[in-house]
């Protein structure tokens, strides 16, 4: 029985040091030039890619404009130290609310 596992532990021995490294197999892939363009071509084809192309609708815009603003508001509250223990959060949906004409 003993035999048995000093035989089995010697082939394996033999196997691992006869078998060849994995870069040499082919088995890594080095970067290359021919990556770069399949890299390419699939951004290209990537829809958040067409999406960000697009120009954004006057809503999108409107809403943008009316976060610049708050913003802006929301800095100048906070260096004075005018924002009443408000968040960020609570005081971007006043604002916003505000600036749409609506109630808040």
């Amino acid at each position: 029985m003993r035999h048995l596992s000093l035989l089995t532990a010697a082939l394996f021995a033999t196997c691992l040091s006869a078998a060849p490294p994995a870069a040499a197999q082919g088995l890594v892939q080095t970067p290359s030039a021919t990556s770069e363009p399949a890299a390419a071509d699939k951004a290209a084809r990537s829809p958040r890619k067409a999406r960000a192309a697009r120009e954004p609708t006057a809503g999108q815009m409107a809403a943008r404009e009316r976060q610049r603003k708050c913003g802006a508001e929301w800095k100048e509250a906070k260096a004075a130290n005018r924002t009443g223990g408000v968040k960020w959060p609570q005081f971007w949906s006043s604002c916003n609310a505000r600036l749409k004409g609506n109630r808040a």
